[in-house]
């Protein structure tokens, strides 16, 4: 029994392990105890580690950077370039679960910065102002309405006010804030020992600020959001040493724009700044990797060369996890940088001239300031208008020299206390008056009132018809009816022009909070009279009427304004010059003084003249060696992230320091178009070189006549050099005449004008001279033949399309579209591409007509009451000045238009200043800046040099 079993299982074993079955079954259990073993391992060993490994990843591709290229002038001088620094990122990186834990961050975050006067960026534009109220920090209602747009989440601005309620445009600022304060869970911050974080206005708005702009990029958790740029070396040590509490915040390496010489050439270079909608598409065109985070050129060359100087993004392939973390990095590419830009300008010309106009401009006010009140006579001519120094002290306030706010800071002295304390009594008494005067029955006509009541109620009605309020409809005005005509006289009370308002419906009494259906004319104008003057206590132009008349009427006095101006440190303090005020120093003695040295600018007092603008070509090949436009601005504070209350203060800055004087600021010619007159006179045939016209003081061959300006004197016998050597408008009025008439005797005023037109185009005054800037369109006299001749009439030119014409006088013919631009090089310095201006056209006259028009310009210089200007200049100038009166009010506009060496011209100079009241000071700053060009003088001569004297010279045109 026993041997059977055996037999049996030793037969088994025999077939087992000669079957092939054998060695799969083996595999297989082998592979089975190895995958349950692994599978134990996974799940019950090292199960809890896996499974915070596993993540799921995603595959993105970013960008990075490209380095912006460099400007330079023509000698190589680096003018602008890229700095490294510093800027804090915060990441929503998955960190913090809650959002009390995110926001307690955030604002250990916001403490920080605080402490550091680091300004938090953001795309939220609201403000805080000086009495702790938010503001909209937009520059204007467009711009604020596409806020709103952004903040409301809509796709255009017409999507705002909808039916729902939730998209007002009524909304303050402070309304905003209240909103994201409860969407963002600010009310609930705490520490984390559970104690509640009341925040400061400023701690909240900049809070909000962070996380609204975070939200832009909240579907790309991977892009951190830069909170503080340029940050000093402390923020940066006191952020990292924080960082165990700042999770998602990080210091990360950025490159700044900064600018070289920025007040002097911003309006040539400009600013970069953060892309605009409206440029996004216009450059992907050009550079098709540009994108809405993009830093770009937002004016000047910075902008016109954007394509150029942006370079070419890298790239890299990243892998990030579900909540952003980057986890892996491939395929990079390096970015290539941008190309640099040289300049035609020299930056010591450029430097050098604008402290001349500078120079200039202060000559002007020390001469033209007076002490007395009312310096100006009845029919004063505009050259001889004299500013009184009350209105110096006025702008000092006015024009935000000094800060009204500031006198009734905790910090205030004794000084600025004095005079709040008179600003408030007499503004309380004024609106006191100015509602009396408006709800008694027997209101007085306008006239009667005081000088300043009467401004009061201008300001009122100023107010009613603003587009902000809109409540008096000025386009619904009956502008022949009894009451405009008598307003306009001031023989008419505000109460009974209101009243007439109201009976004739240019009210909107929608906007009295009233209805009007049930109101008669007593309810509404109640209501009128108290929206006018709800809020006007605080309003700031009311303010500064106040303070106009606190001034005008000797309650404030200057030498209060003067020491103010110690006090808010806007003078280095002189403790010896403080002594002297307070012991009776006369205030305008000392205005005069300041003034005289620079210390108190034109620009600062924005008077007349404030501005001015000056451009220098080379005549040979069209290139621009200066164009220079005062006053200037920073622009360091523009570029990058902008400073918006300084762009702010720019905006309402009177000198208007954004707006170029050399290429926007357009104004008549005046005599400086006469040269052009010549041309064309003895082109078509109607004089030559040698003929007569004998000036009689008064053209009366048309109605109205025309009086030369040397009236009632005469200038008698001339030929054409010594008409343009004389200016004399008798001369060109007849040239004017005869251009209008034909050969048989018959005159056309038509004729005239095409005539002067196809001279004026020749010189290229009918389009833009091609520099690289902003620059508005030229416009050639379209009426008056005799007037236009004499460069009156309705021309318009901006300083650099007189020096396209005088340019191609100088060079006889060849009329370039001006540049500003020389070369483009790669990073390396190779030629990438060559910038030589182009010629517009050549002007083809006679070789005589050439020598006899620059001829007069030459004795204009030479024997012309200009000739005592020029006597200590080296070198021979030909020129023309000019002056035109805009407003009888105030000083006429002066030109000069010139080329030198008149032997063989280099260059041409030509200077404008608005209301500069007489051309002999614009032909002094050219004196200047060609002693400064031929190397009469050397910069360091021109930096130091304080007000330059202005001239008694008297020039005729």
């Amino acid at each position: 029994m026993i041997s059977e079993v055996r037999k049996v299982l030793r037969e088994l074993r025999e077939r087992i392990f000669s079957s092939r079955i054998l060695v799969v079954g083996a595999v297989y259990v082998a592979m089975l105890v190895i995958l349950i073993s692994r599978l134990f391992r996974l799940q019950l060993v090292d199960g809890e580690k896996y499974l915070n490994d596993y993540v799921m990843l995603t595959e993105k591709t970013v960008t990075e950077p490209a380095t912006r290229g460099n400007i330079y002038d023509r000698n190589g001088k680096l003018l602008a370039y890229n700095e490294l620094a510093y800027a804090v990122t915060v990441q929503d990186n998955g960190e913090y679960k809650k959002a009390t834990d995110r926001n307690y961050m955030l604002y250990q975050l916001v403490k920080i910065l605080e402490a550091h006067k680091e300004p938090v960026l953001g795309e939220l534009q609201i403000g805080l102002d000086q009495d702790g109220n938010y503001y909209f920090t937009t520059p204007s209602e467009p711009a604020r309405l596409r806020f709103l747009r952004d903040f409301y989440g809509k796709k255009s601005v017409d999507d705002l006010n909808d039916s729902s309620g939730k998209t007002p445009t009524d909304v303050t600022a402070a309304d905003l804030i209240d909103k994201k304060s409860k969407e963002y869970k600010l009310d609930e911050l705490g520490n984390p020992e559970g104690e509640k974080i009341e925040l400061t206005a400023k701690e909240r708005l900049d809070m909000i600020n962070i996380k609204y702009t975070m939200n832009f990029t909240s579907f790309k958790k991977y892009e951190a959001t830069k909170v503080a740029s340029g940050i000093s070396d402390e923020t940066r040590a006191d952020i990292l040493e924080n960082a165990s509490q700042l999770l998602g915040v990080n210091i990360e390496e950025e490159t700044l724009r900064h600018y070289n010489d920025a007040k002097y050439i911003a309006s040539v270079i400009g600013y970069t700044g953060k892309i605009q909608p409206e440029q996004l598409d216009e450059l992907k065109a050009t550079i098709p990797d540009i994108d809405e985070n993009d830093m770009v050129g937002r004016s000047g060359i910075e902008a016109y060369m954007e394509s150029k100087l942006h370079g070419k993004k890298g790239e890299k392939t990243i892998y990030v996890d579900k909540v952003g973390h980057i986890m892996k990095e491939t395929n990079s590419t390096p970015s290539q940088p941008g190309n640099d830009v040289y300049l035609t300008i020299d930056r010591d010309l450029q430097v050098g001239i604008y402290h001349q106009l500078e120079q200039q401009l202060a000559g002007i006010l020390t001469k033209k300031l007076s002490a007395l009140d009312s310096p100006n006579g009845e029919g004063v001519d505009s050259t001889d208008r004299m500013i009184p120094i009350k209105d110096a002290y006025f702008q000092l306030i006015n024009n935000n020299v000094l800060s009204v706010d500031k006198f009734h800071a905790q910090d205030a002295t004794e000084n600025e206390k004095g005079i709040y304390a008179k600003y408030v009594g007499y503004k309380d008494s004024a609106i006191a008056q100015i509602r009396a005067e408006l709800e008694t029955s027997q209101a007085r006509p306008l006239k009667e009132l005081s000088e300043d009541q009467k401004a009061y109620m201008y300001y009122l009605y100023n107010k009613l018809s603003s587009d902000q309020n809109g409540i008096i409809k000025k386009s619904l005005i009956d502008t022949n009816a009894d009451y405009y005509v008598r307003w306009k006289n001031d023989d008419i009370s505000m109460r009974e022009f209101l009243y007439d308002g109201i009976a004739s419906s240019w009210i909107d009494t929608t906007k009295l909070n009233i209805d009007s259906k049930y109101s008669d004319a007593d309810d509404i104008y109640t209501a009128l009279v108290n929206f006018a003057l709800d809020g006007l206590s605080d309003d700031n132009g009311f303010e500064k009427t106040t303070y106009k008349y606190l001034i005008k009427n000797n309650i404030v006095s200057g030498r209060e304004l003067c020491l103010a101006l110690y006090d808010q440190g806007i003078l280095a303090r002189d403790d010896n010059m403080i002594n002297q005020l307070n012991a009776g120093y006369d205030p305008y003695a000392f205005m005069i003084d300041k003034i005289s040295r620079l210390e108190i600018t034109p620009a600062q007092l924005a008077l007349d003249p404030c501005t001015a603008g000056a451009v220098v070509t080379n005549v040979n090949t069209g290139e621009v060696l200066a164009i220079v436009s005062y006053p200037g601005y920073d622009s360091n504070r523009l570029s990058n992230v902008m400073d918006v209350d300084y762009y702010n203060q720019l905006l309402n800055d009177q000198s208007l320091p954004l707006y170029n004087n050399a290429t926007q600021a357009r104004k008549a010619p005046g005599s400086t178009f006469k040269p052009i007159s010549a041309v064309a006179s003895l082109e078509e045939g109607v004089i030559n070189s040698t003929d007569i016209i004998r000036c009689t003081g008064i053209y009366d061959a048309i109605k109205p006549s025309i009086k030369c300006w040397i009236y009632p004197s005469a200038h008698g016998a001339e030929n054409i050099e010594t008409g343009i050597q004389n200016s004399c408008n008798y001369f060109f009025a007849e040239l004017g005449h005869r251009l209008s008439t034909n050969a048989n005797g018959e005159y056309s005023t038509l004729t005239g004008m095409e005539k002067i037109r196809k001279y004026a185009t020749m010189f290229g005054l009918d389009h833009k001279s091609g520099v690289e800037i902003t620059e508005n369109d030229p416009m050639i006299s379209d009426q008056s033949p005799e007037q236009s001749a004499m460069g009156q009439g309705t021309h318009s030119f901006a300083n650099v399309q007189l020096a396209r014409y005088v340019t191609a006088m100088a060079n006889r013919g060849t009329v370039f579209e001006l540049s500003v631009i020389d070369k483009v090089t790669d990073s390396q310095g190779n030629l990438v591409e060559d910038y030589t201006p182009k010629i517009s056209s050549h002007i083809n006259i006679q070789e005589s007509t050439w020598n006899t028009v620059q001829n007069g310009m030459r004795r204009v210089i030479q024997y012309g009451s200009a000739n005592k200007l020029f006597r200590e200049l080296k070198v021979n100038v030909a020129g023309k000045t000019g002056t035109a009166q805009e407003s009888k009010t105030r000083g006429n506009h002066a030109f000069f238009i010139s080329f030198a060496p008149f032997e063989a011209p280099q260059v041409a100079v030509t200077v404008n200043i608005p209301f500069g009241y007489s051309s002999s000071n614009a032909a002094s700053v050219a004196k200047e800046i060609y002693k400064l060009y031929f190397g009469q003088v050397t910069l360091d001569d021109v930096l130091k040099s304080t007000a330059q004297k202005s001239t008694d010279v008297r020039i005729g045109d």
